[in-house]
């Protein structure tokens, strides 16, 4: 799921060149430097410190390789340095982690019952290594969990019993402290791996109101956490049974790529419950499912009963933008009803009352 970041959108400053596989050729690939006469010094030098070097190299004479020799020159490691005991370093083969009280909570609380694992640790290989992002604080994590267990899976287990949170939900939660920045200025706050994994971002922003600190205008962070969480199970959801195709006409034609150029008050006068709804179908009918969990029944009515009077931009009049969203809130209601047996407001009532008991 990506967000928009409201209060000011993101520059993007690019980085000229990164020391990462493929950077240097694709900053210096137009480069026509002249040939260097240092080149040949700097690979009989290069020789002579224990290097390799083909004869073919010798002929190319650019800037670029002259840069590359240089910086092979002063950062190589010779065969006999002592580099100290590797062992221990996580990825090294210091995979073995001591299992602490946090380990333990979420053993006993998550993995026992559900089946879920848990990933807060660091680990490269889950993660996009072109993003820049931190691991989860370690005083985050039993809050976060306890909260989302409250709010998310006891509702679920409440109206639609357990055997239905231990067959649909994700087996691994992967959590990630900072955000997921995209270039267009967006934020992804969350992802599902088909119907295996959920991914969390932003959760060293976490707190409620059990936590030290917390005051009242922290509860949009809280409540953007849990919509994000519907949000992606509402994916695994329709990735199980696809709801009804009637849902993809209701407001045809206004999808659009370019959705976070939209408020959330644009996109209601359209027929969307958010911004982010317009970017595809699958999207508008999980926020559906989030929008209308998080927020409540009444709140959510309010919302429609105050798009203003008269035309959107798009063409789109109120009373048809109100009547798109009534019946996209009818086929939701209905899906949940005849496809997984369960009554949408009374889940709704029970997830909104939990969320209180966070932020109040």
């Amino acid at each position: 799921m990506q967000h928009l970041n409201q209060p000011q959108a993101a520059k993007v400053i690019p980085i000229t060149c990164a020391y990462r596989r493929g950077a240097f050729e694709a900053c210096h690939q137009s480069f026509q430097g002249p040939a260097s006469p240092v080149a040949g010094i700097l690979i009989k030098l290069l020789r002579a410190m224990g290097f390799t070097v083909r004869k073919s190299i010798k002929g190319m004479g650019k800037l670029p390789l002259l840069i590359l020799a240089v910086s092979l020159t002063m950062v190589a490691c010779k065969k006999d340095d002592n580099l100290g005991d590797l062992s221990a370093i996580q990825g090294l083969g210091g995979d073995s982690v001591a299992t602490t009280s946090i380990d333990k909570w979420i053993y006993d609380t998550l993995t026992v019952p559900y089946n879920v694992a848990v990933q807060y640790r660091y680990d490269q290989d889950e993660l996009d290594l072109n993003k820049d992002l931190v691991p989860p604080m370690e005083s985050k994590i039993i809050p976060v969990l306890s909260s989302i267990k409250s709010v998310w899976i006891d509702t679920y287990v409440a109206e639609a019993g357990m055997n239905f949170m231990k067959t649909l939900i994700p087996k691994n939660f992967l959590l990630v402290g900072s955000a997921s920045w995209n270039t267009d200025g967006t934020i992804t706050l969350g992802e599902a791996e088909g119907g295996h994994e959920i991914l969390l971002y932003v959760l060293n922003d976490f707190v409620n109101n059990k936590m030290p600190g917390y005051v009242k205008s922290d509860s949009a962070t809280l409540i953007q956490l849990f919509h994000t969480i519907e949000h992606e199970f509402g994916h695994i959801l329709h990735q199980t049974v696809l709801y009804p195709a009637t849902f993809k006409t209701i407001t045809a034609g206004l999808y659009t790529g370019d959705w976070n150029n939209f408020s959330d008050e644009l996109a209601h006068e359209d027929g969307f419950v958010t911004a982010y709804a317009r970017s595809a179908p699958n999207e508008d009918f999980v926020e559906m499912i989030s929008v209308m969990l998080t927020m409540g029944r009444d709140p959510f009515e309010a919302m429609i009963d105050n798009i203003p009077a008269g035309v959107s931009q798009d063409g789109v009049p109120q009373a048809t933008a109100q009547a798109s969203l009534h019946q996209k809130e009818a086929i939701v209601v209905q899906y949940f009803q005849d496809v997984w047996g369960i009554d949408f407001y009374r889940l709704q009532t029970r997830v909104r009352a939990a969320l209180e008991q966070q932020i109040q």
